[in-house]
């Protein structure tokens, strides 16, 4: 394996360290807030971070295709893997964009949207998002089956799945792909840009508001704008410029990598929009530093005794 092939691979296997346990964390504390009292905001967020993990699973394949340099599970899975994985990218776009649109709500007209916010919608709006977002990346299957002498028991072993597409392919791909990037990608930056924005300046004028909530205020908006910019922008700008030149960009795998640290930057998001997600990191990190004590204090406890002994052990000779 070269280095091109295994800087993916590096980006894949720290990606997974860091978003699993973050991500499972957060699973944790979302689910004990919703059995305590359910909020939209919750909600949303439980359902971004089952995106985040169901993405890092399917990251596994990615991983494990790229060591091995083809495609070494069964066809079948190809598609369906491909599906999972990318559809869980929109998924994530759009579970920001609510938040976002729930918290400009939240601040913007407090007393209106309380006597309205239900968890009723947040639970539509969630399967909603799911259900768009996976008929949109539907395509997948569409495409792999225009691929010549395509097989779902046999698929070559020199080939990558989804990768190295025919001209028959890449007129079913380009268009959808660029269609994808303006409704699952640009509207909804153009809809977080425009609710953070006026979500910061009202939190920012508010002298009602104390200083430690908008310092949390301003994380949540910078985590999020990150992720849109490092994870999702150069991706979706690889589907106009494929679209332009009308053939698959060479660049876009490195791009695709970029996209995998979304899984890492979540839980950023999660802990500044939540202040369950922050007694749980709180909670996790004391717990951690008690186990790293532990040792030290069993070799003080040990020494103790054992002086304790030491001592007991002259008392009895000299008695005797």
């Amino acid at each position: 394996m070269d280095d091109h092939q295994l800087l993916p691979v590096h980006i894949y296997m720290l990606t997974v360290i860091i978003g699993f346990p973050t991500n499972l964390l957060a699973l944790f504390a979302f689910i004990q807030k919703i059995r305590v009292k359910a909020t939209p905001n919750c909600i949303l967020l439980l359902n971004l971070t089952i995106s985040d993990l169901c993405f890092l699973v399917f990251l596994l394949f990615k991983m494990a295709e790229q060591i091995a340099g083809h495609w070494a599970f069964p066809p079948f899975l190809c598609p369906f893997s491909g599906l999972v994985y990318f559809s869980t990218i929109y998924t994530s776009t759009l579970f920001l964009t609510a938040v976002s649109v729930e918290r400009y709500l939240g601040v913007a007209y407090p007393i209106h949207y309380k006597l309205r916010r239900h968890t009723t919608h947040a639970l539509i709006a969630s399967l909603g998002i799911w259900v768009f977002s996976f008929a949109h990346c539907s395509f997948i299957y569409v495409t792999e089956f225009k691929r010549d002498n395509y097989s779902l028991l046999n698929m070559p072993p020199s080939n990558f799945c989804y990768d190295n597409f025919t001209e028959k392919q890449l007129q079913v791909l380009l268009p959808v792909r660029l269609e994808i990037s303006i409704v699952l990608f640009l509207v909804p930056s153009l809809i977080t840009c425009f609710c953070y924005f006026e979500f910061i300046r009202i939190v920012m004028s508010s002298t009602h508001i104390c200083r430690s909530k908008k310092q949390r205020a301003v994380g949540l908006v910078a985590a999020t704008l990150a992720v849109f910019i490092i994870c999702f922008t150069p991706f979706n700008i690889s589907h106009v410029v494929g679209y332009i030149q009308w053939k698959n960009p060479d660049w876009r795998i490195k791009v695709l990598v970029l996209s995998t640290f979304n899984a890492c930057l979540d839980p950023i998001i999660f802990y500044f929009s939540s202040s369950a997600m922050k007694r749980s990191c709180c909670s996790f990190w004391t717990r951690i530093k008690e186990i790293c004590m532990l040792p030290p204090l069993l070799h003080k406890l040990f020494n103790r005794g054992t002086e304790r002994t030491g001592a007991q052990d002259q008392v009895c000779s000299s008695q005797l």
